[in-house]
């Protein structure tokens, strides 16, 4: 496949797949975009509705206003920027509650640093879309939240209770062990104050994003194994034999848009080394049958093809190829990985968007909702933009 060609096929899923989905989502009565569509495609309307999902919501729009150059997306992006002033912040406390009601009332009040970022990703991200300075203003209050009560001589915290103290990482933590800490919150911290760098060059961020670099490189990467360690206790000590392929894949790209970002080209040179051992790793460990596994806790692999698992791959394998395109490798499992995608994890059905999971073979996982409060536009949605702009 000619990369001008994924480009296209890119754009026109965005256009025809992706975007009239979410819009269809829209919630007109209560607000915000509807939390829950189930394997029968059947919309919940009474669902939950995820905070994180209403701010990856956020981002989607407005980044697909911005990449499609169309006005009218920033409609949709401006329902969920009002849902969230409205619903999702918490006036008496701060920051941002888990989740609401249906109905906008607060259901999960946990305050947790993970989902304080995204708010700050969407926020800035529908600034740069809209010039909304509330936005922006919003996203620098959380940025202050996030560093005077979300971190401390250890690094970022994980859950807090409504009134920000420690409660039980239950959210972020899985594979049998409670993390204190967590590679995932600290990669989307990352990911936040990029984008908050990127729109508004403020050396506060900047500093707090090297911070964040020397962490993942001396707590985070392991050189032996080549990947990141995931789980951790409060001193930073690895909890797990864990690779989770999606998230090194994932962690590969985005070091390179924040070292952008950040705009030192000494640093980023140090870095590359990092990356491509990253992404050699997952090629060499997980890349088989045009797709991705998710990830091997001690030993064992954990063969389901996760949606976002392979959105994330195609950018991070074509990211790397732009760095290193001698290594023509990586441009194949990109085209390769996005034709498995178009085949067998996009759900054919009128009036669905894609599968959770599918399994090594590409049969589908049918039992699995297409919406909930993880399952978003985010990495999908991404995946479409960023190859749209790296071979434009």
């Amino acid at each position: 496949m000619k990369t001008a060609s994924m480009a296209e096929e890119m754009k026109q899923h965005l256009t025809q797949g992706i975007l009239p989905f979410w819009e269809g989502l829209k919630d007109e009565e209560q607000g915000g975009f509807y939390g829950f569509v189930g394997p029968d495609l059947k919309v919940d309307k009474q669902a939950v509705k995820g905070c994180i999902l209403n701010s990856r919501i956020l981002w989607f729009f407005s980044n697909a206003a911005m990449a499609l150059k169309d006005d009218s997306l920033l409609a949709y992006a401006g329902h969920a920027y009002r849902f969230f002033e409205d619903c999702c912040l918490d006036r008496e406390y701060g920051g941002v509650f888990w989740s609401v009601t249906w109905d906008g009332k607060p259901e999960d009040t946990t305050k947790h640093v993970y989902n304080q970022a995204f708010a700050i990703y969407a926020l800035s991200s529908y600034y740069a879309a809209s010039g909304e300075e509330g936005a922006l203003k919003r996203a620098w209050e959380l940025f202050d939240l996030v560093e005077t009560k979300g971190f401390d001589e250890g690094g970022y915290k994980e859950a807090l209770d409504r009134a920000f103290q420690p409660a039980e990482n239950d959210k972020l933590s899985e594979n049998g062990v409670m993390a204190d800490r967590t590679m995932n919150t600290l990669l989307h911290v990352f990911e936040a104050y990029t984008e908050l760098l990127r729109v508004t060059n403020d050396n506060r961020v900047r500093e707090k994003l090297l911070w964040i670099l020397d962490t993942f490189r001396d707590k985070i990467y392991n050189p032996k194994l080549h990947r990141q360690e995931v789980f951790f206790d409060n001193e930073m000590n690895s909890l797990i034999d864990l690779h989770s392929y999606g998230h090194d894949i994932e962690t590969s790209w985005l070091l390179d848009r924040g070292l952008a970002a950040v705009g030192d080209e000494k640093l980023t040179e140090k870095w590359r080394p990092i990356i491509a051992d990253l992404v050699q790793e997952v090629y060499n460990k997980a890349y088989y049958n045009h797709s991705l596994s998710n990830e091997c806790e001690k030993g064992v692999v954990d063969k389901k093809r996760v949606w976002w698992v392979q959105a994330e791959a195609v950018v991070g394998f074509y990211n790397q190829y732009q760095n290193a395109p001698e290594h023509r490798e990586y441009l194949e499992a990109a085209e390769d990985i996005w034709n498995f995608i178009k085949t067998h994890v996009v759900d054919k059905r009128a009036g669905s968007e894609w599968f959770m999971h599918v399994n090594d073979a590409g049969e589908p996982e049918t039992d699995k909702p297409i919406v909930e409060p993880w399952k978003c536009p985010y990495h999908n949605g991404r995946m479409c933009m960023e190859i749209m702009r790296r071979m434009a």
